[in-house]
């Protein structure tokens, strides 16, 4: 008898488990699908001002009057690492036909921050102007979490966000929300 009592437990046991583990699953996906959707197109919001430190000096604002991806990223961030070549090369395809590139470093300000970013562009052959956010970029945006990329429209306004990694098709959905904002 105690082994039937044993065997019903264990089995309790297992379904309190696969329902914790199907709760989070859901949880989680549901999280990433709404990270990874873009507004509608007849939702879209406006992009706060900003004006950030450019890395070398100098300070650059949001540009806003032109399709700017705005992409928030750190040296020590392995999806950001994993993504800016894809990144790098949006940029280079897309910058003559006027789309900008806001790219925010968020790594912590200390005394080497500078080198630290330098270096990271140039063991990753990167050669975009970034900017060096103090906080302030990353609040106005509600960036919770690295990497994040916005697309802004000529308006000045958010069409497409994406959080996390940019794989093939989260690059073929950006392209895409590209093209649509630089449609007349």
């Amino acid at each position: 008898m105690s082994e039937d009592l044993a065997l019903r437990a264990r089995r309790s046991d297992i379904w309190i488990w696969a329902l914790v583990v199907l709760a989070t699953a859901s949880v989680v996906a549901v999280a990433v699908l709404q990270g990874n959707r873009a507004p509608p197109p007849d939702v879209s919001r406006p992009a706060p001002a900003v004006t950030l430190p450019l890395l070398g000096g100098g300070m650059a604002p949001l540009p806003l009057g032109k399709v700017t991806v705005v992409d928030f990223w750190a040296t020590w961030c392995a999806p950001c690492r994993f993504s800016m070549p894809r990144v790098q090369q949006l940029w280079a395809e897309y910058k003559p036909r006027g789309v900008e590139l806001y790219s925010v470093d968020t790594d912590d300000a200390s005394p080497d921050r500078d080198a630290q970013v330098r270096r990271f562009l140039q063991e990753n052959r990167l050669s975009f102007p970034v900017t060096l956010d103090d906080g302030s970029a990353s609040a106005a945006f509600s960036v919770a979490s690295l990497p994040t990329l916005v697309l802004l429209d000529r308006k000045g306004d958010v069409v497409f966000s994406h959080v996390g990694t940019l794989t093939a098709p989260h690059e073929q959905r950006l392209r895409a929300a590209i093209d649509r904002a630089l449609s007349p």
